[in-house]
Order: C-alpha cells, then sequence, then structure tokens
C-alpha cells in the first residue's frame, strides 16, 4: 500500500538486513558509534545567571524534549544568545540520545543548529553517513545497548562507553534510500497523529457548542428542528444509583476509572491488581453502566465520568460512585458525550463548596453528587446529537486504527531493515 515503488528483497545471510532494497547487495561492515561522526555530551549554563536563560530563542534540549517525535522543533527551556555561547553546540541533523536514568534511548533529531543538557549524548553525523540512517540504526540497536549499563541504580552511558558501542554500516547510497524510505513512513506517522490531534480537538470544540451548562437553557449552537429550552433536572431524576455488590464474587474482571482511557481492565492499565483479595465488596457493573472518580488532577479538576464500553461486566471499588442511566429520561450515548464535555463541572462546584480538595479527592458525598444539577434537552435532540458525534467519535477511530499500522509497520521495518 504506502511507498509501492520500493522493492525489497528478502536475505537470510548473517551480515546482511533481513529486509534490502535490490540492486545492493554485499555485506554490511561493523563500526562503532564514533564512526558515525563525532558524539558530543551536552552541558548545562550557570543556572543561577538569569541572563543566560531569560527571553531566551536558542533550543536547549533535555530528556522531556525527546521521543516526542524525530524532528526536535522546539523544547521546553530556550537560551538567551549569551547562554548559547556557554553550550556545547549541535548542528542541524544531529543525533540526541538520552544516556542516564529512566529516559535513558529516548532520541530526537536536531531540526536547527541548538544544544542539550548533560544527560545527551549528541552524533553529529560526518560526511560519510546520512543522518537519517545513523538515527534509525542507533534507534534499532539501543535494546541490545542497553546491555552495556549493567544493573546500577541510575542507568548511565558515558560519552566513552557510548561512543564504542557496536553497531553496522553499508554505502552511503544504501544508506540514504534506507533513511529515506524511513523518513517518509516517520512523517506518514507525525501527519497522522496531527489528523487525529485535530479531529479531537475538532470534536472537543462541537461538544462545547452543543451541550448547556446549568445555568444556560439554551446552547450556543442548536441542532436543525430544536428551539425549546433545555429542563434542569437533577442527576437523581435521571439516573440510578448502583448498589448491586459482587456477591459471591461472580465476576473477577477488576476495573478502574482512568480519566484519559474510561473504565478498564486494572490489570492492563497498573500491569497488576491492586484490588483487595475478596471482591465481594466491589460494586458489579454491566456495560453500558457509568462510575464517578473523585480523584482530581490539572486536566480533570473536578474528577472524571466514564462509561463502561469496553467488557460485558466488571466490578469496581466502592470509593467510586457508580450509576445507570434511565433510559426513559436519558440515551446513553448522549450522556457519555456530556461527561466529556466540562458543562457538568458547575454542578460539582455548586455542591463542593470550599474546602472540597483533601489529598487528592474531592469532598462530595454519594447524595451530594446525586443532587448535582444538569441541563437536557428531549430525548429526540439528544439521539440527534448523539448520532452527530458519535460519527465524529467513529472517524477519530478509523484514524487512531490507521496509526496503529503505521506505527506497526515502522516497527517491522526496522526490525527487518538493519542488522
Amino acid at each position: 500500500m504506502l511507498f509501492r515503488k520500493f522493492e525489497i528483497k528478502e536475505s537470510k545471510n548473517l551480515n546482511v538486513p533481513n529486509l534490502r532494497f535490490p540492486e545492493f547487495s554485499g555485506e554490511w561492515e561493523k563500526c562503532i558509534i564514533k564512526d558515525y561522526g563525532e558524539v558530543i555530551t551536552g552541558n548545562t549554563p550557570l543556572t543561577s545567571n538569569t541572563e543566560y536563560y531569560n527571553n531566551g530563542s536558542f533550543l536547549w534540549a533535555s530528556p522531556a524534549d525527546l521521543g516526542i517525535g524525530k524532528k526536535i522543533n522546539d523544547t521546553k527551556t530556550k537560551l538567551s544568545l549569551l547562554g548559547f555561547k556557554k553550550t556545547r553546540v549541535i548542528p542541524q541533523g544531529s543525533i540526541l540520545v538520552t544516556c542516564i536514568g529512566s529516559t535513558i534511548g529516548k532520541m530526537g533529531m536536531a531540526a536547527e543548529t541548538m544544544s542539550s543538557n548533560q544527560q545527551i549524548n549528541s552524533v553529529v553525523v560526518n560526511e560519510k553517513n546520512n543522518n537519517d540512517f545513523v538515527y534509525y540504526a542507533i534507534s534499532r540497536a539501543f535494546p541490545r545497548y542497553l546491555s552495556e549499563v549493567g544493573v546500577q541504580a541510575v542507568p548511565i552511558l558515558s560519552k566513552s562507553n557510548f561512543e564504542k558501542l557496536p553497531n553496522y554500516t553499508t554505502s552511503r547510497n544504501e544508506q540514504d534510500k534506507i533513511g529515506y524510505f524511513l523518513n517518509l513512513l516517520d512523517e506518514r506517522i507525525a501527519t497522522q497523529n496531527k489528523i487525529i490531534e485535530d479531529l479531537k480537538k475538532l470534536k472537543s470544540a462541537i461538544i462545547d457548542l452543543l451541550f448547556c451548562s446549568p445555568k444556560e437553557e439554551y446552547p450556543r449552537k442548536r441542532v436543525t428542528g430544536f428551539s425549546d429550552a433545555w429542563g434542569l433536572v437533577k442527576l437523581s431524576d435521571i439516573c440510578d444509583r448502583i448498589t448491586t455488590k459482587n456477591s459471591e464474587s461472580t465476576c473477577s474482571l477488576v476495573l478502574t476509572v482512568a480519566a484519559q482511557y474510561g473504565l478498564v481492565s486494572q490489570l492492563d492499565f497498573f500491569n497488576k491488581s491492586v484490588a483487595s483479595e475478596n471482591l465481594e465488596s466491589y460494586y458489579l457493573l454491566e456495560k453500558g453502566d457509568f462510575a464517578y472518580n473523585k480523584s482530581y488532577s490539572s486536566d480533570y479538576s473536578w474528577g472524571a465520568v466514564k462509561r463502561l464500553d469496553l467488557y460485558p461486566q466488571g466490578v469496581l471499588s466502592p470509593l467510586y460512585i457508580c450509576f445507570r442511566p434511565n433510559p426513559s429520561r436519558i440515551d446513553s450515548d448522549y450522556l457519555a458525550l456530556y461527561f466529556e464535555s466540562r458543562k457538568w463541572h458547575k454542578g460539582i462546584a455548586d455542591i463542593a463548596g470550599e474546602g472540597a480538595r483533601n489529598h487528592g479527592l474531592l469532598n462530595i458525598s454519594v447524595g451530594d453528587f446525586f443532587e448535582t444539577k444538569h441541563r437536557i434537552p428531549s430525548l429526540a435532540e439528544q439521539r440527534k446529537i448523539a448520532t452527530i458525534l458519535n460519527g465524529l467519535t467513529a472517524k477519530i477511530s478509523h484514524n487512531q486504527a490507521l496509526l496503529t499500522a503505521f506505527v506497526q509497520q515502522r516497527k517491522y521495518m526496522l526490525a527487518k531493515m538493519f542488522i
């Protein structure tokens, strides 16, 4: 499908990659990182000197700036010209690699002349080698480079050790073609990420226009064919609290409410179970039920409400507030989308009042939560709004599936096109 003009042949020789462009033959040569170019370890200008940082425009990377995308176009910290002159400058196209700490192995390529802190080693690629090829060669090999780190409290690859790490190289012509091919794939992945990001922003903007807060009678944008004022209801008017317990432990799938992912398996989310051994006191949820997580963060200042969509059943700690929509009053899809908006926050804020936050949790009782007020339209308008937004949700899911396919293709190509 993608890149049809590239025909790649398979090989099983020892010192050649498994997949190779047909016009190339012969074994690859063993090399070390230093053969690709000069290695420069970054440094940090004196932080107490504000003149080095004030009104800065020169990129200065830390590990937090790496691993986001291939090209480093921006950094969280920027230096003034005075501060930049105090750093070890690396030219455009250099390969930056985090070589210490928990983020070891995160990489990026300098999109312009820049510098970095001392946690990063940079390869200034020489004229014999293609920058993109070197980036992918190091990326492909880095998992095995971690064996050089050994067992230590803080994993580290010093400049001298990093320079000596083994790899393979080939002719410049073959490097150019491999680098170009994989760079095209990375650009397509970046484009796909941007498509998904834009679709999510569009959905969020439409949600903001189509829903009301408790103090509003009409949304800012109305679905064609509807004009009546929206009704003010309590949550208890449209939903019933779930109190069914997991008696006799009939269900063993323990759920957690993850703000970004919804109601998901605790084992999948945490890679372990943090539930108690006895699950009989847990609430038993069916597909389509909702749960409120009172934990708050900067992105979810009033907690998160999520619907169980992924499994037919699950159990949830009694620390959560669980409820089921009344289908005669509220459309389930509409309600799930409503809780993606910020319009319901006002109802929580009115109930919570001052001093509602304590150790990362909102001090909101079950009774108070069901007393929160909300604006809803007729069932017909609810369903129309849900249909519009579900179409956009389906488009996002389709594009996310495409992204997954491209990422898997990249992973496969990296594994097969390098030794």
